[in-house]
């Protein structure tokens, strides 16, 4: 009789501790989809309010003038983000030019070739790196590059190979973090198969491995181009923010960010001034999230 009982009293016990349970659980998975319904609710919002305000704008000024413009003079009524996106697109592949050699480099020495004690300094730094404020690299351009780069080309120093340099500098950081990581990813029996055929070691990381690491590679490089898109803080500090097309490393420019963050201070909110800052913004969302379709594309197909 009393092993009924306590049988019974284990059996309610469990009972009530599986109720909890289940309520926990129940309550977690109501606020992870909460969680997730802000986040995308947030996105919608953004996206439709952009769009909202810009694509009347744009219609107002007409799309073949605003695109292919290539005068922005805000306070003139000129609206063409031509040099814009021109001088954004230019900035960001001098960015690359800078960054990728050296990302890449840098990965593969942390995978493959970097002392334990080594790597243990190393990592922490590239953290260190990414987690440096953009007005910082901003301000270390305007005091480093900037008087070496007025010294090299002539003029202020304000111009498209400042820039690109520390662009590159900024985007270091993802290129060598996604691309190690892509690497140490790939199974070692690849490197080891390529090694017993009688590849040197250089042979094989280059002719097996990265190719076997390609998709997160190319994420990281696209990752990167992303930032260098994106960036305000930093490049309305070196650009030399004037609109035109740059016709070598030496002109001034500037990117649709940095259009942004400096005209946004003056423009009148009751006129096209605002409107057409709000139409450049909508524009680089667009990028963004297109780069951004990308990125997942490329997960997918390697996944």
């Amino acid at each position: 009789m009393q092993q009924n009982s306590a049988a019974a009293a284990k059996s309610a016990a469990l009972s009530r501790a599986d109720t909890k349970n289940i309520v926990k659980e129940i309550a977690m998975k109501a606020l992870f989809a909460f969680a997730a319904a802000v986040f995308i609710m947030a996105v919608g919002v953004i996206c439709v309010y952009l769009l909202a305000q810009a694509i009347p704008t744009i219609n107002e000024i007409g799309w073949v003038k605003f695109i292919t413009d290539e005068k922005w003079i805000i306070r003139s009524g000129r609206f063409g983000i031509g040099s814009l996106v021109i001088g954004t697109v230019l900035s960001t592949v001098g960015a690359l030019i800078v960054g990728v050699p050296v990302g890449l480099l840098t990965a593969i020495f942390m995978a493959f070739y970097c002392p334990a004690w080594l790597y243990k300094i190393l990592k922490p730094l590239t953290n260190i790196l990414a987690g440096i404020p953009s007005i910082v690299y901003g301000y270390f351009g305007l005091t480093t590059i900037v008087p070496f780069s007025a010294e090299m080309f002539g003029g202020a120093g304000y111009n498209l190979f400042t820039t690109s340099v520390v662009l590159g500098i900024m985007v270091l950081p993802t290129i060598i973090s996604i691309s190690e990581n892509s690497l140490r990813a790939v199974p070692k029996s690849f490197y080891e198969g390529a090694v017993a055929l009688g590849a040197t070691k250089e042979r094989a990381i280059v002719k097996t491995m990265f190719p076997a690491a390609g998709s997160g590679i190319l994420t990281a490089v696209i990752l990167g181009m992303g930032r260098a898109i994106g960036e305000t803080a930093a490049i309305s500090l070196i650009c030399g923010n004037i609109a035109q097309i740059p016709d070598s490393l030496a002109d001034p420019f500037i990117t649709l960010a940095s259009a942004i963050s400096s005209g946004m201070g003056y423009a009148d909110p009751y006129n096209l001034e605002r409107a057409s800052l709000i139409a450049v913004a909508a524009v680089l969302f667009v990028i963004v999230l297109i780069i951004t379709t990308i990125v997942m594309m490329l997960k997918k197909k390697k996944y």
